[in-house]
């Protein structure tokens, strides 16, 4: 007769656990042994009891098998981690591509087209939704004008007052050339009066301009001499009228 089946779970009992532990676990090294010698692999095995004691097995050294299984491990978690992030991508790409349908139908209709299909809510939402568009659109609109014309206004108030500064820069220049106008008259007047020459009997000559059609001539009468200091009046000359004509632009 064979041996009937062992239910596997822990055995209650110490000394039949202990027991089994022993028969199983050299049975598990002879194994390893003998898959590592038949298969060319490197095999390493590491056992710990219930009581905390070492077994272990290697087919070559153990920190060579730990070492290669920890390299291994990160390459097989970098392969893992890179097909999971192409993945992830993947359905980001997908996400993004339906976002772009949605917003492409939402735009055709807004603009009209391919409204076929919707009820009569749907079309009441996109009506409302025009709606609240175009207002939003005339408020932008009056904002950006209500901002240009303060602009313009503020523009405006600065010529105004670069304009006000240029006209008492020009009232004050007026005032300066008046003063240096009267400052030389009185110099030449007294310049006059030291040379002893009477200032009354100097008449200027007497012009008169008459309009004309095509040419309009310039008259010029001589005025009579009037006497001197001493009485003595000069001889006339001779009476002399003068025309210039000259041409209207």
């Amino acid at each position: 007769m064979g041996r009937g089946k062992i239910a596997i779970r822990r055995i209650d009992d110490t000394t039949s656990r202990q027991v089994t532990f022993s028969k199983r676990r050299n049975g598990l090294l002879k194994k390893a042994k003998e898959l590592a010698i038949l298969c060319d692999a490197e095999v390493g095995l590491v056992v710990f009891s219930s009581t905390g004691r070492l077994y272990e097995f290697a087919s070559t050294s153990m920190e060579s098998v730990i070492e290669r299984y920890s390299k291994a491990k990160e390459e097989r978690q970098l392969v893992m981690s890179a097909a999971s992030e192409v993945k992830f991508w993947q359905r980001e790409a997908a996400s993004l591509r339906q976002q772009l349908y949605n917003l492409q139908q939402n735009l055709r209709q807004l603009t009209g087209e391919e409204i076929s299909g919707l009820s009569v809510k749907d079309l009441q939402n996109l009506e409302n939704q025009l709606r609240m568009s175009v207002r939003n659109v005339r408020m932008k609109k009056d904002q950006l004008l209500e901002e240009e014309i303060q602009e313009l206004d503020r523009k405006g108030r600065l010529i105004h007052q670069e304009n006000l500064e240029l006209y008492q820069k020009i009232n004050m220049i007026r005032q300066e050339n008046m003063e240096l106008y009267k400052e030389n008259q009185c110099q030449v007047y007294a310049a006059k009066g030291k040379n002893g020459t009477d200032r009354g009997s100097i008449v200027p000559y007497d012009f008169s301009i008459t309009d004309g059609a095509a040419y309009k001539p310039i008259h010029l009468r001589l005025s009579q001499p009037q006497p001197n200091a001493d009485g003595i009046k000069t001889e006339p000359p001779p009476n002399l009228r003068l025309q210039l004509h000259y041409r209207d632009g």
